[in-house]
């Protein structure tokens, strides 16, 4: 496995950041740091990172809100969870919340190395295993691959299109020189939309691959949130430019 691998570690604990940023850039890892909730989602929400070592207690913005809000946003970037609770309904809540590991404190360095080795590998496996199966398909182009590949090999970027800028690592839209935060939902939904230009999405696509679940909730949520998102961009009623309606069929995005 590469060792230069990007670490990203959001600890408020001066000794302990200093102790396991250290051991891991000893240990030939890349390792970034982040004091609080706030820098530290800042910092993880770019996709930049292989892993996150995230502590639960944090001023600012707390660890397990960390946790959803990567996950609402599509990250799929390994989290390890550290925290001085040890109670088992505190683990589930971490791990419901999207972790893949935890971790209670105090905690032996070579167990969180061991730990660190095994999500970086279940991840490798994980993307090697898409592009493979991509590949006997006939599917694997790079367009698919480098999507496949965005949470390790690039950070968000900006985009520009015929009527707004998007800047995808900040999460935010640019129209007619008014700049708007994204929500996690929007940000997911036009993500997936600019991924597809000019194709035909039907609404129960969208469901299952923004909302990322078998969903109870009708349809009428992604015609909702298309709303709010047109008015972000300024794709403006009775004729939206960039997100067409194609009646019966669902949307298209035009870059």
């Amino acid at each position: 496995m590469n060792n230069r691998n990007r670490l990203l570690l959001i600890e408020d604990e001066p000794g302990l950041i200093l102790t396991i940023s250290d051991r891991l850039i000893a240990e030939g890892y890349s390792c970034d740091t982040a004091k609080d909730g706030c820098s530290g989602f800042s910092k993880a929400k770019t996709g930049f990172y292989d892993l996150i070592i995230l502590d639960v207690m944090l001023p600012e913005k707390s660890g397990y809100d960390i946790c959803r809000d990567l996950r609402a946003l599509g990250l799929n970037t390994p989290i390890l969870m550290l925290t001085a609770r040890s109670q088992i309904i505190d683990r589930v809540l971490g791990l419901k919340l999207g972790a893949d590991d935890y971790l209670c404190k105090p905690f032996d360095m070579n167990e969180l190395l061991a730990r660190i080795e095994a999500l970086l590998r279940r991840s490798q496996n994980h993307l090697n295993e898409i592009v493979y199966n991509q590949n006997q398909k006939g599917q694997a182009d790079p367009d698919y691959i480098a999507g496949v590949r965005s949470n390790q090999d690039r950070p968000g970027g900006v985009e520009t299109y015929t009527h707004f800028t998007v800047d995808f690592q900040k999460g935010t839209v640019e129209s007619r020189g008014v700049i708007q935060n994204l929500s996690a939902q929007e940000y997911k939904l036009l993500a997936f939309l600019t991924r597809h230009p000019d194709e035909i999405i039907s609404r129960d696509t969208l469901l299952d691959e923004v909302w990322g679940y078998e969903t109870e909730t009708t349809t009428r949520t992604v015609d909702v949130h298309i709303a709010w998102l047109r008015k972000k961009i300024g794709d403006t009623e009775p004729v939206p430019y960039h997100i067409q309606t194609v009646r019966g069929l669902g949307y298209r995005f035009v870059p």
